[in-house]
């Protein structure tokens, strides 16, 4: 649901009866969950946010936000927690366990398939058909993803585990969990041992996803672990067997050019390869804080060369389980090591293909178009209790909701009449022309966001797939098609020359002349190929009209 980019149409801090009823709600669809827990999650006074959103699909959802990160989401009256949520409460939900390749398709947008699934020693767990269920990766408890069961566990196993088992939601690295404060899952042990091994994976029969992911199989190496990742040497005095098994594991580098290194070496050399090839070209430093266990798992095993498999076991550097979540806090980014890497040849063409590659088979998805507004000099003091300085971009429900925090908190509410609020200086000076200075003594609401929001500077923002947003000032200007009769009045049905060239004395826009009447065929490629919004595109009326032909 969450696997394309969604459209905010508002955000309001909650109501006091609002916050009660969600408590209730909370309670009633989670009873293990205790007082404690419900207040932890909703609590009293701190700030929870109300986002009503629309899914890239039409879907209306309602988000709930604490700290920055969406706890709640309730779709069609039924409340789902987030992955954020779920960290702190493993248990909450009955979980299904597969492999961590299978991920990437979940998040994708695809559906659990039951030969995917792994099937503890315990069993499965007992699930009704349409129940809210999670799913976590082995070896770690923590749940990545949130659906709805497709059937019962009863009817999973009369089937011998074969087809759809979740209806996949949500899923860590989606563009919910993107809402938030885009951290990593922490390393919860498994409380039951698998019966699948590691090799399990490359002996799958199915793949573990469903129709809406790209099908392959899960070959992937799991991970090897995601508990935290510490790069310490070990100390004097380990136990001999560890050495007895790091030699056994040397004979699994047949084949590879001989290395009078021992195998302990190689792996702390490839450990720090794809260390430093991590920290140079993957993490971005508004990405830190990042949790080891993302590190190791989202960058350091993405440069690893094919062929070789990390394994911190192998290497003389220990793992530490902590009782708390460790960190990547800060980087040192002029250090000589990692300014003068550079990752070997071979690494970086298997890199620059595999981009390659993911970008030409990714399916095309429209720019996201947001009308944003930056606080100018002349609202300052309006903005000062936000914390929002001169230029600070926000949105249209951002702004109203400063403005009504604004007015609530000075007491500025009309007392006879709710609808008006009351103009005090600061508001006077900023939304007021000098000629109704002495006249206007109240604004409606209306007219007050109105006004807030035409002296403020327009800007835009575009939302690519797989970029960075970009910020513009000014509104963004609209496709304009039009026909102008060039020499000649001849016309072509659908083959036509082009030309491109750029507007004179604009920097950024472009003119592409088209011969003959090509609007119906222009705006039909904008509006249903690239999905370009209608008000976005000027002209459409200008489609030839039948008989007109010459």
């Amino acid at each position: 649901m969450f696997a394309k980019q969604f459209r905010v149409k508002s955000n309001t801090v909650i109501k006091g009866s609002d916050r009660r009823k969600l408590k209730t709600d909370i309670s009633n669809a989670f009873p293990m969950l205790s007082a404690e827990d419900l207040t932890e999650l909703v609590p009293n006074k701190e700030e929870l946010n109300v986002v009503k959103i629309y899914a890239h699909k039409g879907d209306a959802v309602t988000l709930y936000v604490l700290h920055k990160n969406p706890i709640f989401f309730e779709l069609e009256k039924q409340l789902y927690p987030t992955v954020y949520t779920l960290w702190h409460y493993p248990d909450l939900l009955p979980t299904f366990t597969t492999w961590p390749a299978v991920l990437q398709k979940l998040a994708g947008g695809a559906d659990l398939m039951l030969p995917g699934v792994v099937v503890p020693l315990g069993g499965l767990p007992e699930v009704k058909k349409g129940e809210c269920c999670s799913i976590s990766v082995v070896r770690n408890r923590a749940p990545v993803a949130v659906g709805t069961a497709t059937m019962t566990t009863a009817e999973m196993l009369g089937l011998g585990m074969k087809g759809r088992g979740v209806s996949v939601l949500h899923t860590y690295t989606d563009y919910l969990w993107a809402f938030g404060d885009k951290s990593g899952p922490p390393s919860i042990p498994s409380l039951d041992s698998e019966v699948a091994t590691e090799g399990d994976v490359e002996a799958e029969g199915e793949e573990g996803v469903g129709e809406h992911g790209d099908g392959d199989r899960a070959t992937e190496p799991p991970c090897p672990s995601l508990e935290e990742l510490s790069l310490e040497p070990r100390e004097a005095g380990e136990e001999e067997g560890e050495k007895e098994e790091e030699k056994k594991d040397g004979d699994d580098a047949d084949g590879e050019e001989e290395d009078s290194r021992s195998p302990q070496e190689q792996m702390d050399a490839l450990l720090l390869q794809c260390f430093l090839h991590a920290l140079k070209s993957k993490v971005k430093k508004s990405e830190l804080p990042l949790l080891t266990s993302s590190f190791l798992r989202n960058h350091m095993f993405s440069c690893c060369p094919n062929g070789k498999q990390l394994d911190i076991k192998k290497s003389s550097y220990k793992k530490e389980l902590s009782k708390g979540v460790e960190s990547i806090v800060e980087v040192d980014w002029r250090n000589p090591e990692l300014r003068s890497f550079s990752p070997p040849e071979d690494v970086a063409k298997e890199e620059g293909l595999a981009e390659s590659n993911e970008e030409s088979d990714r399916p095309y998805q429209p720019p996201e178009i947001t009308t944003l507004y930056s606080v100018s000099a002349r609202l300052q003091s309006l903005f000062e209790d936000a914390q929002k300085r001169k230029g600070a971009v926000l949105s249209s429900g951002e702004v109203r909701t400063i403005i009504t925090e604004y007015v609530k908190k000075n007491e500025l509410v009309d007392d006879t009449n709710k609808n008006y609020v009351n103009i005090n200086p600061t508001l006077c000076d900023c939304l007021l022309e000098k000629s109704e200075y002495q006249e206007v003594e109240k604004l409606k609401w209306d007219d007050l966001f109105a006004r807030t929001l035409d002296r403020m500077q327009h800007c835009h923002q575009l939302v690519f797939p797989g970029q960075e947003p970009i910020i513009k000032k000014g509104h963004i200007e609209p496709i304009d098609l039009s026909v102008a009769s060039r020499g000649s009045n001849k016309k072509h049905r659908v083959q036509a020359s082009t030309v491109l060239q750029p507007v004179p004395g604009s920097k950024d826009r472009v003119l592409i002349q088209i011969q003959g009447n090509q609007v119906q065929q222009a705006g039909k490629l904008l509006l249903d190929q690239y999905q370009i919004p209608r008000k976005y595109v000027q002209g459409l009326d200008k489609v030839q009209k039948p008989g007109k032909k010459k």
